[in-house]
């Protein structure tokens, strides 16, 4: 089954991450894709962007397009619910020693914000498989960046638990794994948890890395602070492998320089977002913005989504 294009739109806070994320929908939309926007920042403005009240139920805002708006409290829920039942289902003889008194500690763990972030981003990614483009309007830098981070950082942690585990059930001298025919099978309980997790995070390391399946726009402004901020993206985003498709200078105007960005970001494409004279706020007005500027903005949004 073919899989949705994902598109990230990350930058400093107040940059316009939020509308650079719906008009790049809306354009695609208008190409005749099927476009769900998926609202991962906790702000949550594409509600006001749209004038509609979005939630986390996909809601049709016009022809091919549909957005959705995380409730990233609900997915920490979710999850520290899994890992009661995981830890009572797996650890179920230590009943007698009150484990019930710790599961409350869980929730007070480091990385919950970015870890039902990824949570819902699978879910979504495999819900709406049918859609072409999914849209991603990210958090402030500092979580989008753990977001990003999450899968790679975990496979480290993860090869340490599964080389641990591998050592205790040498030093029990516990036999873990049967045959049946030509294939070996693991009975050990955490162990084969601990896989299922490593693949897990495997496949979205694969996702976030695959270019032709996944694409970075970083937002910037003409200013010295949203620039400082987005070549450290730039940097943070490097280092694991994670590339960044294109830049959109947003609110440019016709006094802006572009030497220091084309010097910093060499060979990376760029898009320039003119500063509108009016908000952008409901559909028919992106619309028209992209109406307006469509000799210059059309053949850059072509050829960022190689659309002919």
């Amino acid at each position: 089954m073919k899989k949705p294009i994902n598109i990230f739109f990350v930058g400093k806070g107040g940059v316009g991450k939020s509308t650079s994320a719906a008009l790049n929908a809306v354009f695609l939309a208008q190409k005749g894709f099927r476009v769900l926007i998926v609202s991962l920042d906790p702000a949550h403005n594409q509600s006001d962007i749209f004038q509609m009240n979005l939630s986390d139920k996909a809601l049709k805002i016009a022809s091919d397009i549909s957005a959705i708006e995380v409730d990233q409290d609900q997915w920490i829920k979710a999850y520290l619910k899994d890992i009661r039942n995981q830890i009572k289902k797996t650890y179920s003889y230590l009943t007698a020693f009150n484990l019930e008194n710790y599961f409350k500690v869980i929730k007070h763990s480091p990385g919950l914000e970015e870890y039902a972030l990824i949570l819902a981003f699978k879910h979504i990614y495999q819900e709406f498989s049918n859609f072409d483009y999914l849209v991603f309007d990210m958090p402030p830098t500092a979580l989008a960046l753990k977001f990003f981070s999450l899968p790679s950082l975990s496979l480290i942690w993860i090869e340490q638990l599964v080389s641990l585990r591998q050592e205790i059930i040498k030093k029990k001298d516990l036999v873990t794994k049967i045959k049946f025919g030509q294939k070996e099978f693991e009975r050990d309980k955490v162990l084969n948890k601990i896989n299922v997790l490593r693949n897990d995070f495997q496949t979205l390391k694969d996702v976030f890395e695959n270019r032709g399946r996944t694409r970075v726009q970083l937002v910037l402004n003409p200013d010295k602070l949203s620039f400082a901020e987005s070549a450290r993206i730039f940097l943070a985003l490097k280092d694991i492998q994670i590339n960044i498709h294109q830049l959109i200078y947003n609110k440019m105007q016709p006094d802006s320089s572009c030497a220091d960005i084309e010097n910093t970001f060499v060979d990376i494409p760029m898009l320039n977002f003119p500063l509108s004279a009016t908000p952008l706020i409901g559909y028919e007005k992106l619309r028209q913005f992209l109406k307006n500027n469509d000799d210059l903005i059309e053949k850059q949004l072509d050829a960022c989504y190689l659309i002919s």
